[in-house]
């Protein structure tokens, strides 16, 4: 079963996101191309997923984090 998108911005900082990230950061650009990428294969994401069970994480949230991952890692 497919995981609902559940924000959870306020749970543990007082700072959103939006006021840590300039505005001219390259991440901004980068995550509005990676949203729309990813509203392009949520019908795609919907057929992979059962309709019982128990909920996953979506698999948006998992590809985020992966890029940030990349972005950032240290080699």
């Amino acid at each position: 079963m497919r995981g609902a998108k559940v924000e959870t911005q306020g749970m543990f900082s007082y700072v959103s996101p939006e006021q840590r990230v300039p505005q001219d950061h390259p991440l901004r650009a980068i995550r509005a191309i990676v949203d729309r990428s990813l509203a392009e294969l949520d019908g795609h994401f919907s057929t992979m997923y059962s309709a019982f069970g128990r909920p996953s994480i979506p698999p948006e949230f998992l590809l985020r984090a992966l890029l940030l991952q990349i972005f950032y890692s240290v080699r």
